[in-house]
């Protein structure tokens, strides 16, 4: 990293951080209103629809200090979770269930590119709102507002589950396996993408980490976080699980997503300008929780884990 963006991360941090200090209220989890109010609301302000485009989630780099367009990198995303975990290897017209869709750009991604008929729900109503928007009338693809710990579907209905970034948000990771599962058909593919704790095995967390930790629960409505190994053993433990799980570390290819998504806001200073300059302050609160999150991946104690079974 040269020294002016050394510079600028620095002064971001402390702005940012400021400015958390007097401003909005925190978003810590208490029920899951308490996400959906959370996405309600950055769905409304636009702010991370203008900077980051179709999708929330993280982007995929081949190499740790590669260089990509940070749009492109989450669309790669995509495409390596669908390889990875065998969902390419299904025909098309199968059915799959995005579970925490967003505003839909995975979903529109397995529909348009896979053949896939595609349902997308997420808790949040203003979500699903936009993703119907954004989605073309043509492409196989339907969104509900839905609680993906109690999914009103019936057994077996899906030939594969497809979830990302969502299990921070679940309460209750073992539910949240089991729902996923249970909906998988006998012989499906699940492909799973999800932040993790470090396992307690390789170390407790000392008082800095337990700080950091505090921050990254509180401030973006996530109750836990799963370990890599703990959240196996949730798919594993699942009576509905019909296959061996398989769990990859991803962190070295998503971790640059941090700081670019940092970087987007000088990349794309319109996206912000645009929206007044209530979105200026809104993405500088955001700014010390990515850069902690940037921390923490860097340090090992957080990790991007990917996951795949059958049904």
């Amino acid at each position: 990293m040269s020294i002016w963006l050394l510079i600028f991360t620095l002064v971001a941090f402390l702005l940012g951080a400021y400015i958390y200090t007097w401003s909005s209220k925190d978003r810590k989890y208490v029920t899951s209103r308490s996400v959906a109010s959370a996405y309600d609301n950055w769905t409304n302000d636009a702010l991370l629809e203008r900077l980051w485009g179709d999708h929330i989630h993280l982007g995929y780099y081949q190499k740790r200090f590669s260089k990509k367009d940070f749009r492109e990198a989450k669309v790669d995303f995509v495409h390596e979770l669908i390889r990875w975990s065998g969902l390419d290897q299904l025909p098309r017209g199968s059915q799959i269930i995005d579970i925490g869709c967003g505003i839909g750009g995975s979903a529109r991604i397995l529909a348009k590119d896979y053949g896939f008929d595609v349902l997308g729900i997420s808790i949040s109503p203003e979500q699903i709102r936009r993703a119907k928007e954004l989605t073309p009338s043509d492409l196989s693809c339907q969104f509900e507002v839905m609680d993906a710990l109690d999914l009103k579907i019936e057994n077996g209905f899906f030939d594969g589950v497809w979830s990302v970034e969502a299990g921070p948000h679940m309460v209750d990771k073992k539910r949240y396996a089991d729902e996923m599962l249970r909906v998988l058909r006998p012989g499906g593919v699940l492909a799973v993408a999800d932040w993790n704790i470090r396992d307690p095995i390789n170390g407790k967390m000392n008082h800095l980490e337990r700080g950091v930790m505090h921050h990254l629960l509180d401030q973006w409505a996530h109750p836990e976080f799963s370990s890599m190994n703990g959240f196996k053993k949730s798919l594993l433990d699942s009576r509905f699980c019909g296959g061996p799980v398989e769990m990859a570390d991803w962190t070295v290819f998503t971790i640059p997503s941090w700081l670019d998504s940092v970087f987007e806001g000088i990349r794309r200073p319109h996206a912000i300008i645009g929206l007044g300059p209530a979105a200026f302050f809104k993405g500088l609160r955001e700014i010390p929780t990515i850069l902690l999150m940037h921390w923490a991946f860097a340090k090992g104690l957080m990790k991007f884990g990917v996951f795949r079974s059958r049904g």
